[in-house]
């Protein structure tokens, strides 16, 4: 099974981006984190995105706030799929970050998902694996029936102690 990759621009970034990580783990899906910024270690995002489909990386979740260019640096040297996440700051509420990940420019496409959506970022890599690998689909389709049933069952109860 191909890796994602999970690069995030700061550590401080790490209590949105365990979403993604425990999301990834309960799919028994492997993975990488790094720490690298767009704007302070270029070099080292670069190096690790060129190369990361020779390693083994199927898709790349980026996670920053702020100006959050960490998925567009990410994706103008690769064609692996890029999914950003815009991180919520102090400044704008991630507003910033949302327009900064999800505003690019035509021939560098970068998936975005909600401010702090790392949840969602992990499935959404799960699909793209997901295409091709059936395990990992079925595993998607049991994941989703697990949850409307839950949904289900809080209907239930709630139609019960209401709807006399």
């Amino acid at each position: 099974m191909k890796k994602i990759g999970i690069i995030m621009g700061s550590d401080s970034d790490l209590p949105v981006v365990e979403k993604a990580i425990n999301q990834l783990s309960e799919l028994e899906i492997p993975y990488e984190v790094h720490v690298y910024s767009a704007h302070r270690t270029p070099v080292q995002v670069k190096e690790f995105t060129e190369k990361a489909r020779e390693n083994g990386f199927g898709a790349i979740i980026a996670a920053a706030g702020k100006a959050a260019h960490l998925a567009g640096s990410i994706a103008a040297s690769t064609t692996l799929p890029v999914i950003g996440i815009p991180v919520k700051s102090s400044t704008l509420d991630g507003l910033d970050a949302l327009l900064s990940t999800v505003q690019m420019p035509g021939g560098i496409p970068v998936a975005t998902v909600a401010i702090d959506g790392a949840q969602n970022a992990a499935l959404l890599a799960a699909q793209i694996l997901a295409v091709e690998d059936a395990d990992l689909a079925e595993k998607l389709d049991a994941q989703r029936k697990t949850a409307a049933e839950k949904v289900l069952a809080k209907n239930a109860d709630l139609e019960n102690k209401f709807n006399k």
